[in-house]
This record gives C-alpha cells, sequence and structure tokens, in this order.
C-alpha cells in the first residue's frame, strides 16, 4: 500500500510526517522544485511546519502530480478548496482508476460550491466507496511538536477507513473511525466560518464570556444545518451501540470530529480561521486579511458557498449568514455582531 501527498502546506506536511514516522515511503507533491531540493538537504519544509523533520530516506518527491498519481494506491489531497481545479485540472479519468482517495480538506470548491467527492465523481468517475476524509481536531503545529492529538477516518466502506486509519497512528496520534462521510466534511466547513466568527468576536473586543455563548450556539446552529441535511447520529449523549473493530461507543455529535474541532479550531490560537476573523474584527479589509495570512483560511470561502447552499437546504443559520454578509456583503463588523446578540440564546 503505497500513499501519496498532493499538496506541501501545513497539513500535508503534517500528514506526512505521520506516515513517514511510521516508515511509509511517501510520494510527495511538492508544487516547487527549490522546495523539494531543500527538503532533501534538510529534512524539513522550509515553507510551512519547519519543526517537523523527516527521515528523507521514506520520501519521493516529484513537482508532477501525475507522477504521485501514477505511483501510489492511496492519494490524500491536502491542498486548498480553491486550489483544487487547477492544481487536478490535467489528469484524466484513468489515472484516477483502482485509486482511493483521502481528502484532507475542509472547504468547499468555490463557484461549484461542492464537496471534494462531487468533484472527484464529476470530473474523474471516482466512485465515493473508494473515497474517504481525515478530519481534526488536529492542528499541524501540535503534529509537528508530537503533542498527542486525534484524527477521524470516515468513509462509507468502514473496513477499509479502519485499515487506513492504522498507518497514521503514531505514539502522537490516535485515530477514530466514523462513516458519516458527507457529514463530517459539511461540519468541518460550518465549522471554519463559526472560527472565523469567532476571530471576528475577539477582534472587535468580546471577551471570553461571550465567546463561550457564542461558540455554544454556533454549535447548536451547525448541528441544525446537519440535521436539516439529512446526516444522523447527531444526538448528544446517545450511541448506537459500540464499533465493531474498535469497539468503542459509536460517535455522535459530541464527538472529536463536531464539537471537538469546532471547539479548537474557534479557541485556539493555531486557527487560521480565527486569525484571519481576528484581522476583520480589528477593522482590516478581507483584501488586507488575505495579504497578511500565510495560509488559506477556508472559512472565508466557504461562508458563500453554504450561503448558496442553504438556499435549498432551509436551515436556520443566522451566525453564518452574519459572517458571511460581513466578509462578502460590506456589513460592517460590529453591526453584523449586534444583530448576532439579538439571536444568541
Amino acid at each position: 500500500m503505497t500513499f501519496g501527498i498532493i499538496g506541501s502546506g501545513s497539513w500535508a506536511t503534517a500528514l506526512t510526517k505521520m506516515l513517514t514516522d511510521n516508515k511509509h515511503t511517501v510520494n510527495w507533491w511538492v508544487r516547487k522544485q527549490a522546495t523539494i531540493q531543500h527538503i532533501k538537504e534538510k529534512g524539513f519544509n522550509p515553507v510551512y511546519l519547519s519543526a517537523a523533520k523527516f527521515d528523507t530516506s521514506f520520501l519521493i518527491m516529484s513537482s508532477d502530480v501525475k507522477d504521485v498519481v501514477s505511483n501510489s494506491d492511496i492519494l490524500v489531497v491536502a491542498i486548498p478548496s480553491a486550489y483544487v481545479e487547477e492544481s487536478l485540472g490535467d489528469l484524466k479519468p484513468e489515472d484516477w482508476q483502482g485509486k482511493k482517495v483521502i481528502s484532507a480538506i475542509k472547504g468547499l470548491l468555490p463557484g461549484k460550491d461542492i464537496l471534494l467527492n462531487y468533484y472527484l465523481e464529476q470530473q474523474f468517475n471516482l466512485p465515493l466507496a473508494d473515497y474517504f476524509a481525515v478530519l481534526g481536531p488536529c492542528h499541524a503545529e501540535e503534529v509537528a511538536q508530537k503533542k498527542l492529538s486525534y484524527l477521524t477516518f470516515s468513509g462509507s466502506d468502514i473496513v477499509t477507513a479502519s485499515e487506513i486509519a492504522l498507518h497514521f497512528r503514531t505514539s502522537y496520534i490516535n485515530t477514530v473511525v466514523n462513516h458519516d462521510i458527507l457529514g463530517v466534511q459539511y461540519a468541518a466547513v460550518l465549522k471554519n466560518i463559526y472560527a472565523l466568527g469567532a476571530g471576528i468576536a475577539h477582534g472587535l473586543g468580546y471577551g471570553d464570556n461571550f465567546l463561550s455563548v457564542f461558540i455554544a450556539n454556533a454549535a447548536d446552529e451547525m448541528a441544525g444545518f446537519l440535521k436539516e441535511f439529512g446526516v444522523e447520529h447527531i444526538t448528544v449523549g446517545e450511541h448506537d451501540g459500540e464499533d465493531p473493530i474498535t469497539h468503542r461507543k459509536t460517535p455522535n455529535y459530541a464527538a472529536s470530529v463536531y464539537l471537538g474541532d469546532l471547539l479548537v479550531t474557534c479557541y485556539s490560537l493555531y486557527s487560521r480561521n480565527r486569525s484571519f476573523g481576528t484581522l476583520i474584527g480589528k477593522g482590516e479589509s478581507v483584501s488586507s486579511a488575505i495579504d497578511q495570512m500565510n495560509m488559506v483560511a477556508e472559512g472565508y470561502n466557504a461562508s458563500k458557498c453554504i450561503y448558496k447552499i442553504n438556499k435549498s437546504i432551509n436551515a436556520s443559520i443566522p451566525i453564518a449568514e452574519t459572517v458571511y454578509n460581513i466578509l462578502w456583503e460590506n456589513v460592517k463588523a460590529l453591526d453584523g455582531f449586534k444583530q448576532i446578540e439579538e439571536v444568541l440564546v
């Protein structure tokens, strides 16, 4: 079983570290030849997550994405959603035939407003049975420091998802398996929007008391959206027995991949979405905030995608809609949060 990583940002770098620490040879698509050369010589990514050290004997790096796809059985797509079409557009359906794909993307494709699995199915005929997602709560910076983190691997094929998860399990990574392949991805998209909102609140000067109320309401709003979308098993305190493989109780909405990921993304100083929102709350324009960020904040494009998707779902998401209005409709951040104050319970 040979892994390929498509992407060389912080999350892609962290996932590559997990696999090479487990002595897996990894085909790694790194866009720039200069970055490849630096990793070969110095053993770390000079642009992202430089604290993560590699045994380079396990790395086969290439700036040609087709080489990585061709030589890998399982492909981890870890690029910002806005760059998916640009990065994968030259590939053909036959390039993906027989491959398993793991999405490490926490966003929707802008313009198309779809998850990666729909794009791969439409563009390359990849069936959902061969598609999986890896989600947090897990910040790349803590992976580099080998601080204990949890990853959730989700797929409709729960047996294969469990097998894949084992390859990422290390002394500092615990893995959880989940079959809610669509729900976990939408939860990951929404939590980035709410984290951006938490950052705006912080930038505006709101305190911890308000933030706790904001996040609690965001959690409720996210659950309502997922329920309208048809996601099951989101009731806190109720479990459908135990997982037949791990013998853990089955996950519900309080599990790490839903509520846990929301909490860490809203609270953590490592959160790029919170950081982006903080700049907006302090009065920076969207374009200025984008220029100041070294990494992509998925919540920015996601807020517009979810706003459009919700026109057909019709869930009650006043917090997410207000974040959208602040970012895309020129509503002043303070005015938007005065509106949010009125809906919080």
